[in-house]
């Protein structure tokens, strides 16, 4: 059976189809982790005819932008150097100035990987972007570049578990939530991988202290260019609201417990993905001597390691592993607990104390794991006996009959594949974004608002139910990009107000508005959670029984 080394305990991937499970959707985790199954649900539109736009001085130079429907975009901005050669594993570096004006018309490189995401995933809005090392760029999104207002800056970590993805990605076009809300949004892409999570330290010294992070330290260096330039596009450096799905909810988490990043953010939004507890030291250290040894590199000579063509390193099998959105897989990239850059874990045993003023906004869509099944038809036709015995292959016999028996009391009439996607969905994200809430909320120091996003996708027939992914049209706007996975008359409306919350929560840190019932702050107590669905609703404890069941595992 494969396994993953999952926040605390061993944790088996659910069976049906494991080698194919493994070979793909294992190095796609994240936002678009399962990126080979998306093609057909996508439908990408024109985007509409920009005009060349403002130009705004940076403290790396100025850069002119585009402008449609009263929305000015600033596409591939430099927040750092090159990463290539000498800078490869090296903390990021600031961008060299440049004379004269940039055209920040188009994305800039995406960071390498092994996954092809333009080509697997959807159109870009803007093709012409490839891999590369020089890829520490970032976009803006703004209502009105230079003109004085201090509006509130949505900072976007994109998914793809931590080696793959972009902030490119059509979904991620920040032109409709920035007129919605009056807001700057900026998507930013980073090292990945091996170039991002490789941790040299122990084995090459000094100079390499900082290279199983760099990848997060690259992100802190955007929020720092943030800092320094957003007031010149629109934005409040004071009011910054660092978001993300999948990987970049765990990356969120992450910057949460990092002290460099103290002070660039004061809001925080994870959705559908989470690091309780990252990469233990001695984890990181087995994948870089296996890296090395594959590569053929010896410890005296790791300085080699920067002139390793980056497709050599990608073809590597050492490390390859992606976590599914809960914690660090044994050999796998994903940040490191360093004790410096990243003093502690995240989350465990209790919530980081570097952030504990910030307020929280987390949680997931119903059916998460549905979308990773999509290629696999027999999850979605599963007798009761089959059910089960799947159920019993990941959590054992006795643990695996006591969740299908609570599971099926608590949701009477419902088919097997239900049960089935219900109990894998809640085993790798919810029940830890539970965990990750009653943590915060132990602190006492700042809310923590929990939602829960049940509305069905009519796409596949409807068989995909709520999955991972599924939320993000809805809190940038943009419904209308993918016109499958979101083709309904309801949903329009649906996302007016899931991205009105988002954008309040930005504001002012609590993501009460006017379309919206009253949404109270989580508490162990009550347990308060919107349900985003065509009505929307609060509901306490939602799941409650499914949770205890969760619970009592903790325990034993």
């Amino acid at each position: 059976m494969s396994e993953w080394k999952n926040s605390g305990e061993t944790a088996a991937i659910p069976s049906l189809g494991r080698r194919r499970f493994l070979s793909e959707a294992s190095r796609l985790a994240g936002a678009g982790m399962a990126s080979f199954m998306l093609t057909p649900l996508f439908d990408l539109p024109a985007f509409g005819q920009s005009s060349p736009g403002a130009t705004v001085e940076t403290t790396a130079g100025k850069v002119r932008g585009t402008v449609r429907n009263g929305i000015h975009a600033f596409k591939g901005i430099s927040y750092g150097a090159s990463t290539a050669g000498a800078n490869r594993f090296m903390p990021p570096r600031k961008p060299k100035p440049w004379t004269g004006v940039h055209d920040a018309f188009k994305f800039g490189h995406q960071a390498p990987q092994k996954m092809h995401f333009t080509a697997v995933v959807a159109p870009e809005a803007d093709p012409a972007e490839g891999f590369d090392e020089d890829c520490l760029v970032l976009n803006v999104w703004t209502p009105g570049p230079k003109d004085g207002s201090r509006r509130p800056v949505m900072f976007w970590a994109h998914g793809g578990g931590f080696v793959a993805g972009s902030g490119s990605w059509p979904w991620l076009d920040g032109e409709a939530l920035a007129r919605r809300g009056d807001v700057v949004v900026v998507t930013i892409n980073h090292r990945l991988g091996v170039f991002g999570y490789l941790h040299l330290g122990d084995i090459g010294g000094g100079k390499y202290a900082a290279s199983g992070n760099v990848g997060m330290l690259d992100l802190v260096a955007g929020l720092e260019w943030v800092r320094d330039n957003i007031a010149q596009f629109g934005g409040d450096p004071a009011k910054v609201m660092i978001f993300g799905q999948s990987g970049g909810g765990g990356k969120v988490c992450t910057l949460l417990a990092m002290p460099a990043a103290k002070g660039l953010f004061h809001r925080a939004v994870m959705q559908s993905g989470l690091l309780l507890r990252a990469t233990p030291r001695d984890e990181a250290n087995e994948t870089a001597r296996a890296l090395l040894k594959e590569i053929g590199i010896t410890p005296a000579k790791i300085d080699d390691l920067q002139r390793v063509p980056v497709e050599k390193l990608l073809a590597t099998h050492a490390g390859d592993g992606v976590p599914p959105m809960g914690g660090a897989m044994r050999l796998g990239y994903a940040p490191v607990v360093d004790g410096n850059i990243l003093p502690s874990n995240p989350f465990d045993p209790v919530a980081s104390p570097v952030s504990a003023e910030i307020p929280l906004l987390v949680g997931c869509t119903q059916y998460e794991m549905t979308l990773y099944y999509l290629q696999d038809p027999a999850a979605f036709t599963l007798d009761e006996a089959g059910m089960r015995a799947h159920i019993v292959d990941i959590l054992g016999e006795a643990n695996g009959n006591r969740a299908v028996d609570t599971y099926r009391k608590a949701n009477p009439g419902a088919s097997p594949s239900d049960i089935f996607f219900l109990i894998v969905s809640d085993r790798w994200i919810r029940r830890e974004l539970i965990q990750l809430a009653e943590r915060k909320c132990a602190q006492g120091k700042a809310p923590v608002y929990m939602y829960y996003f049940t509305w069905q996708s009519p796409a596949e027939g409807g068989r995909l139910r709520s999955p991972h992914t599924v939320e993000i049209p809805f809190v940038f706007d943009n419904t209308d990009i993918p016109t499958v996975m979101t083709k309904a008359l309801t949903a329009k409306a649906l996302a007016e107000k899931t991205s009105a919350a988002w954008i309040a929560f930005a504001r002012s840190g609590n993501p009460n508005h006017s379309g919206l019932p009253e949404w109270p702050a989580y508490s162990p107590a009550e347990r308060a959670t919107m349900m985003f669905d065509n009505t929307c609703t609060v509901v306490n404890d939602p799941g409650g029984a499914e949770r205890k069941f969760w619970e009592s595992l903790r325990q034993t």
